[in-house]
């Protein structure tokens, strides 16, 4: 089930939220509401993944546990023998189901071995859930945060359907506090309300308009230059839409129920740098990269070579944890030379150049990363950069590529728009204005939320990039 499905608005969300708010308050404790937020999760993601729910829950149990355990011994030496034997049980779930053929695949080819694929699918959501398991156990050792007694109450935290499989990624120590005590109120339910339909229209409306045009360019046999931009124009909207959306959605559910999660996007595509890029793009996975394995390894507090290994290795990891491919890896390594560039050298020159050509100098980096994180094949790859700069094309443009730029122009307008900050100033600046605003805003988001129903309705086309990961 995914928030962008008419079975998930119509069904299960209005039936979760009655059961929610009908569970009652006990001593203003919100644990009756925990624990039935805990089944509709588990609800939610049996609808998709009936087998593999008993995987999660059997995380949940061990980290749990083992968080106990750390907590009962941590002046003794075995907590930290602990705290290991906890993450990597946690992230053996991981590099089973999700990696395990990239190492026969690659076993194979460097020994000339046949050992055979395992079939199954990739757990929905297990690189988020992995990942928030891995964080609480880290943050229980080192004594950021108490290990939590109650099973249901961390249970809770894991399973909680609104981040559970797309993100953003949630620590332990954001929602401590939201778990045994949060507010419930009518604002709140409101501004998550509003939240959440901003984000389905950003998906349904924008993200799936720009992947069928992606989807045109990669089934059409005129790939030229122009059309080559266009395609990459479009995939770098729809990959913005399309996870910030589903980010927003997220972030939305968290207000309803009265959890307050950590933003995940800041208009990444008005940077100025690819550092600066990075410090609005998936914030927390940036951020859970950096606390748990950056700053470990030693962070920039090294030498000279030993800080370029500590950025190539994050980066290279960054890029494994997206997909269990080398394009994926080439791709997490593309960014790591890019910050040391910037690092070492382009960084001092950027600050000096007129902001307008460092945001073209980002946005051609940034163009350039997509083509490895959506091509299926290092020939793609190679075509698609050849084409980009006029090599390898039949022609600079063609009909198709005309016709398709002007059908979309209008989108691309909006879409252009919809990463800036200027729909959000045009927003609050109307909210000055109490009585516009009180009107407008209800009409706004009962526009989006028919036209998201619509798309939903008669489109066949509503993907997920990020179930990928």
């Amino acid at each position: 089930m995914v928030f962008s499905s008419s079975t998930f608005l119509y069904y299960f969300l209005p039936v979760t939220i009655a059961l929610y708010y009908l569970t009652p308050m006990v001593k203003g404790s919100p644990r009756l509401r925990n624990l039935t937020l805990l089944i509709a999760s588990l609800v939610f993601y049996a609808w998709g993944e009936p087998r593999y729910v008993f995987l999660m829950i059997i995380q949940c149990i061990t980290t749990w546990g083992f968080g106990l355990l750390i907590q009962k011994n941590r002046e003794l030496k075995v907590a930290k023998v602990l705290m290991l034997v906890s993450v990597f049980f946690s992230f053996s779930f991981l590099i089973y189901f999700k990696y395990a053929n990239f190492f026969i695949i690659n076993l194979n080819n460097l020994t000339g071995t046949d050992i055979t694929l395992i079939k199954l699918l990739m757990p929905i959501g297990i690189s988020f859930y992995t990942f928030q398991n891995v964080s609480y156990t880290i943050d229980v050792y080192s004594k950021k945060t108490d290990a939590q007694p109650n099973l249901l109450d961390f249970s809770t935290y894991v399973a909680s359907f609104p981040q559970l499989i797309a993100g953003p990624i949630v620590r332990y120590v954001d929602i401590a506090e939201n778990l045994k005590n949060r507010i419930h109120s009518w604002p709140r339910f409101a501004m998550g309300t509003r939240r959440f339909i901003l984000g389905l229209g950003k998906k349904m409306l924008l993200a799936n308009l720009f992947g069928e045009l992606v989807e045109i360019y990669k089934l059409s046999g005129n790939q030229s230059t122009v059309f080559t931009w266009i395609y990459l124009v479009a995939y770098t909207l729809q990959i913005y839409f399309d996870f910030s959306g589903y980010s927003d959605m997220a972030i939305g559910l968290g207000h309803v129920f009265g959890f307050k999660f950590p933003e995940n996007f800041n208009y990444p595509y008005i940077a100025d740098s690819i550092t600066n890029f990075w410090r609005r793009w998936h914030m927390t996975l940036s951020g859970w990269f950096r606390d748990y394995v950056y700053i470990p390894l030693g962070g920039n507090r090294v030498k000279m070579v030993r800080f370029i290994f500590n950025i190539m290795i994050v980066w290279m990891v960054t890029g494994f944890w997206h997909g269990a491919d080398w394009n994926f890896i080439m791709w997490g390594g593309y960014f790591g030379v890019i910050l040391l560039i910037e690092k070492f050298f382009l960084g001092k020159v950027l600050e000096k150049s007129p902001k307008v050509l460092r945001h073209i100098y980002t946005m051609l980096i940034v163009f350039v990363s997509w083509t490895f994180f959506d091509a299926l094949s290092y020939g793609e790859i190679a075509e698609r950069l050849g084409r980009m700069f006029g090599f390898g094309s039949s022609m600079f443009a063609g009909n198709e590529a005309l016709y398709y730029l002007r059908s979309y122009a209008l989108p691309f307008i909006v879409g252009i728009i919809g990463v800036t900050p200027l729909v959000k100033k045009l927003a609050e600046k109307i909210d000055t204005k109490k009585t516009l605003a009180t009107v407008l805003e209800p009409i706004v988001l009962t526009v989006i939320l028919l036209l998201s129903t619509a798309a939903m309705v008669d489109g066949s086309f509503n993907p997920f990039i990020y179930f990928r990961f």
